[in-house]
């Protein structure tokens, strides 16, 4: 169970409450941040990709990515950012400390192309979120925000592809897909759309431009929904 931990706002002066996330590292231990409890959380006034991501190592390999800066949405409609000041001391779960850890299956064969943590998406930003983790499972770095706005949802880029995050209630149509197949074409790069609706009727269409689409379900694992996105899911970056 996620730790909770007591948040004042600096605006309402009520405190609040904060579930400590543990995201997934690819060697399947979980990456918490520790929280700086004599820092007060500093209000988001303007939104910056590069401020929404926090650098942490993992308890366990050491290896360091890239996570979403913990924020609290406060009832008063003020967004909080708190302050980290590194990551909680690996779990192992009890059991024997010399024993060896729990086989994993590597971060590149088909079995751990997912996040051993999916994350639940209850906004577009976790859906942003889960998508990153999902392209990190399969092989995929560097991963930043797409220079280019998409016509719907949000544009991921990574060396090599760019990726459509579409966290709405309306399901993606072809024309959002051929867009972004046109954009990665400019680009000589591969491309994948997500969607958290699924697709219109006329989306399969798309097949013929070898697009890989992805149905984001609440649970945060995307689900390939043709064969092109089959093939990236089984063979990776």
């Amino acid at each position: 169970m996620s730790e909770s931990v007591p948040v004042r706002c600096p605006a309402c002066r009520r405190e609040r409450l904060y579930a400590v996330p543990a995201w997934p590292c690819a060697c399947g231990a979980a990456v918490t941040p520790l929280l700086d409890g004599a820092a007060p959380p500093a209000v988001v006034l303007h939104r910056a990709w590069a401020e929404e991501w926090i650098t942490l190592h993992c308890p366990r390999c050491v290896r360091p990515a890239q996570w979403p800066h913990p924020e609290l949405g406060c009832p008063c409609g003020t967004v909080l950012r708190l302050s980290v000041t590194g990551t909680a001391s690996v779990d192992t779960g009890g059991g024997d400390p010399g024993a060896a850890p729990a086989t994993r299956p590597a971060p590149d064969s088909p079995r751990g192309r997912r996040p051993a943590h999916p994350l639940i998406i209850r906004t577009a930003r976790d859906a942003v979120t889960a998508t990153v983790l999902y392209l990190r499972a399969l092989g995929f770095r560097d991963i930043r925000r797409a220079d280019q706005r998409p016509t719907a949802g949000i544009g991921l880029a990574a060396p090599g592809l760019l990726a459509q995050v579409d966290p709405s209630v309306r399901p993606a149509s072809l024309r959002d897909v051929e867009c972004l197949w046109l954009t990665a074409m400019t680009e000589s790069a591969r491309c994948a759309y997500f969607s958290l609706a699924g697709y219109a009727d006329d989306t399969p269409a798309a097949d013929r431009l070898g697009v890989p689409l992805f149905a984001l379900d609440l649970t945060g694992i995307p689900r390939p929904v043709n064969s092109a996105a089959d093939a990236l899911d089984t063979d990776g970056a």
